[in-house]
């Protein structure tokens, strides 16, 4: 089967790459400074600037260089500009339409994450012209000595530090002060120069291509994790370049310098990871990929691990509500997670390794087949053969062995009329073993000889989407997002069978628009969820259908720049729980410059997936009980349901005369249901229906600096007070630190790339275990412990450039003692794997290698 996917794979590219068209003669070419920050603003940006006339454009998402190649007597660099305002973004000194940019996607929001070089005041290219103010042009000289205009040169008043940048045409003006008449001009790859100022005439500046250095100076660069400040919903970005901090070979791996979200095992034997956002388990996160569906239901154990971390192009995390358009079942939060686009590099290949003899291979590819069709190819594969990784001696796999192979094919289209579509399939399929390390699944499975478990997974994707943008209207929109999928996973644990199929439909219809003016936006739309659940576990089936058609309100006041509020209301019909309607509101005020302050509340419903997500109790001796379950629901039990209220303050300053943030928030949830997962009675785990009081309270303080240059500091503390009634107990929730602490170093130099991670994580409660022989009973508590990460990478290279990547994650080889209560009697009523409050395996040491071809 495998054999003959890399068959049709293989034939797929030689296909596609034989059509790749030549490059053609270059006449003309000029460089311009264009805000953005992303992948989709590269395509935008090079989209919008290959009109006719031009015959290549490319703009480089570190430094926000366009460099085009045209030709004279068929357009010229102003209509190019134009042009490129007119899809959003700023080019020069000159600003894009509010109306257009706001029309932009939250990732690609660049006016307030645009870093900006040292001492330099932009606003003063604003100033209104006197006899006091210095007017000049600065020029670049190319092999055939003609001239053209440098944007993006620094020019600065010596003394004062004070200045400006030139303008997409090379110009620039500058409030000349009275103690100082020298200007120091400076680009990126050219030696300063300074020039003494003794008039008011018009200063013209030829920056010599003599004068070029051998080696580039960088003077600013795009920040790697940014939140953006203009969002009335407070979303953290995460770049690509933040994922190449560490191995990031999926993405449960991802949030390791991240300090917001936690990622830890679910039990010692799975492999399984869940994330932790707000001091909830990842069950209350939505997790989406481009906001359509990503991993729930049955696929929510293994999730985290199907998604390739060299496929993601960023991560949009959201802490609380999110927005009523993308669907009800958010609570602690929303992350959504963008893969490469065909628009994204050429090619992108990984290879990476680790002591534990786990081996990753990645390879990406994109092709622009026409002017309007573009395709892109994401491939992963993944082994583990090694079965006596067992570093805790306790006579099991720390992880299970086997396969993961996935691949992603889509398509883009864009027809440059307001039209664009994209489409594609996935598929996913992986087998893995675990258990004892002697445990052999010809001879020993469902039989008592040594336990094992086994996973056998496929899962087969579709997606598409089509949006309208009304050329003579850009604030109007509509578009369609459409998702189908299909999931099985057939399963053993020990002599305990589950298998699991999904199949799942979503529909989402979104239009927007404006009210008279841009101060009252709104979003409307209507959406279609079909789930179809059939579980069989321990030979009884669980069959349900859930049906959810919706549809949604959200509206946007805007009535001056620092007062944004989003109000939004949805309504939707479940065909097992009836009418439910979620409201939601977001508020972002900013009372002066570099302070925003942010307040959400608003309303989640989800149906919990009790033996998907709560895996981990399979690999134990645990009874499964379900209580006073009701016919008609979802395993008999009501829809999970929760008010989410949430306040931000986020204060920009200057520290080390660099720019730092400073930012605090806290979040409460309240459920008036919740599906309790029980563990306190070490023989059983009880599902039931919240009777009394179920909260968190989550507070976080985050700083981020840079002390020296190119030296990042990011410090964060979080502190949780989780809480629910367990048969009239009100208890802290088990297995959930209070105090957090972490702390991320980051240092460039000369293509060398030093990151550094510690976490701190305090004690955690455990459930009473006394009903256990002496020897199988654990404290009530866990102590705290201390985790450090560390990884270097090296780029090589000028044209073709490679990374080098070496790193160990554990470093202190921390392990938690007695991972699984009774290892040694598998089969006893006492044998239990679920009970895991910190690291299954211990110092892990890595390698690896990556290219990229833009």
């Amino acid at each position: 089967m495998k054999l003959s996917i890399y068959i049709i794979l293989s034939l797929f590219i030689v296909l596609v790459y034989s059509n790749a068209d030549a490059q053609s003669h270059k006449d003309t070419t000029a460089t311009v400074t264009v805000a953005g920050t992303c992948g989709q603003c590269k395509a935008r940006i090079e989209k919008a600037a290959k009109i006719t006339g031009v015959k290549s454009a490319k703009w480089d998402v570190t430094s926000h260089l366009l460099t085009v190649q045209y030709n004279e007597s068929q357009t010229s660099l102003d209509v190019i500009a134009s042009n490129i305002l007119a899809a959003g973004h700023d080019v020069g000194d000159k600003k894009a339409a509010t109306t257009i940019y706001d029309k932009l996607p939250e990732c690609c929001k660049y006016r307030d994450e645009l870093p900006e070089v040292d001492n330099v005041n932009h606003n003063d290219s604003l100033a209104t012209p006197s006899g006091n103010v210095v007017k000049g042009i600065v020029l670049q000289s190319d092999k055939k000595g003609n001239l053209l205009p440098l944007t993006g040169a620094s020019i600065v008043w010596l003394t004062n530090g004070k200045g400006v940048t030139t303008d997409a045409f090379g110009g620039f003006q500058i409030t000349k002060p009275d103690n100082d008449n020298k200007l120091v001009i400076s680009f990126t790859g050219y030696r300063a120069d300074t020039i003494t100022v003794t008039g008011h005439d018009e200063l013209k500046i030829v920056m010599a291509t003599d004068k070029t250095l051998k080696e580039v100076i960088v003077t600013s660069r795009q920040r790697s994790t940014y939140l953006s400040m203009l969002s009335p919903i407070r979303t953290e970005v995460m770049t690509g370049k933040e994922l190449l901090k560490a191995a990031c070979c999926n993405l449960s791996e991802s949030f390791e310098t991240n300090p917001s979200v936690d990622v830890s095992y679910n039990d010692a034997v799975t492999g399984s990871k869940q994330i932790q956002l707000l001091g909830l388990s990842g069950n209350y996160t939505q997790l989406t990929v481009e906001n359509l569906p990503g991993p729930r239901g049955i696929a929510t154990p293994l999730g985290l691990n199907s998604i390739a971390g060299p496929w993601v192009e960023s991560i949009q995390l959201t802490k609380g509500i999110g927005s009523v358009a993308n669907g009800y079942e958010s609570i602690a939060g929303q992350i959504n997670v963008e893969l490469k686009k065909p628009e994204s590099e050429h090619l992108y290949a990984n290879v990476y390794v680790n002591d534990f003899g786990k081996t990753d291979l990645n390879l990406n590819l994109s092709q622009r087949i026409s002017k309007k069709w573009g395709t892109a190819l994401l491939l992963h594969d993944d082994f583990l053969t090694n079965k006596n990784l067992d570093q805790n001696k306790d006579g099991f796999r720390d992880l299970p062995t086997g396969n993961q192979f996935s691949f992603v094919n889509r398509w883009a289209y864009n027809d440059e009329k307001g039209l664009s579509s994209q489409f594609g399939i996935k598929v996913l399929t992986e087998k893995r073993t675990g258990g004892q390390t002697g445990f052999d699944a010809s001879e020993d499975k469902h039989t008592t000889n040594s336990y094992g478990l086994g996973m056998n997974i496929n899962r087969y994707e579709f997606f598409a989407k089509t949006g309208y943008v009304f050329p003579e209207k850009q604030y109007k929109s509509i578009g369609l997002q459409l998702s189908g999928i299909s999931h099985q996973q057939d399963s053993y644990f020990g002599l305990t069978d589950y298998n699991a199929k999904q199949q799942n439909v979503y529909a989402n219809l979104i239009y927007q628009s404006i009210i008279h003016s841009t101060t009252h936006k709104f979003r409307t739309g209507v959406s279609f969820l079909y789930d179809n659940y059939d579980e069989v576990f321990k030979k009884t089936d669980y069959k349900r259908t859930e049906v959810v058609p919706g549809a949604f309100f959200e509206y946007t006041y805007t009535p001056i720049e620092k007062l944004n509020v989003v109000a939004g209301l949805r309504a939707d019909h479940n065909s097992l729980f009836g009418f439910f309607v979620t409201p939601r509101m977001h508020i972002r005020y900013e009372p002066i410059k570099g302070t925003t302050i942010r307040v959400s509340a608003g309303k989640g419903q989800r149906t919990a997936n009790i033996f998907a997500e709560n895996m981990s109790v399979f690999v134990s001796s645990r009874t499964v009980n379900i209580i006073n379950a009701e016919a008609g629901k979802a395993y008999g039990l009501n829809p999970e349901v929760a008010w989410n209220k949430g306040i931000s303050v986020d204060q920009k300053f200057k520290l080390f005369h660099n720019d730092a943030l400073l930012s605090l928030d806290y979040f409460r949830n309240d459920f008036t249901n919740q599906v309790v997962v029980d563990l306190e009675n070490v023989r059983t785990v009880n599902f039931y229906n919240l009777q009394g009081k179920s909260f968190s309270n989550s507070f976080q303080v985050q700083l981020n600096v840079e002390p020296v240059k190119k030296l990042e500091l990011r410090l964060a503390y979080r502190y949780y007070d989780v809480r629910t009634d367990y048969n009239g107990k009100l208890l802290e929730r088990p297995l959930m630190a209070k105090n957090r602490a972490f702390a991320n170093i980051a240092y460039a130099i000369s293509g060398w790339k030093f990151d550094y991670t510690i976490n701190y994580v305090g004690k955690k409660r455990i459930p009473a275990t006394d009903g256990n022989p002496v020897q199988y009973q654990l404290s009530n508590s866990s102590p705290d412990y201390v985790l450090m990460n560390a990884q270097v990478s090296k780029t090589v290279g000028k044209k073709q450039k490679m990374d080098f990547y070496a790193g160990s994650e554990n470093i202190s080889n921390y392990k938690q003692p007695n991972a699984i209560i009774a290892a040694d009697q598998p089969f006893s009523p006492y044998f239990d794997a679920s009970m895991i409050w910190g690291p299954v395996s211990g110092r892990m040491l890595y390698a690896g290698w990556r290219m990229k071809i833009e």
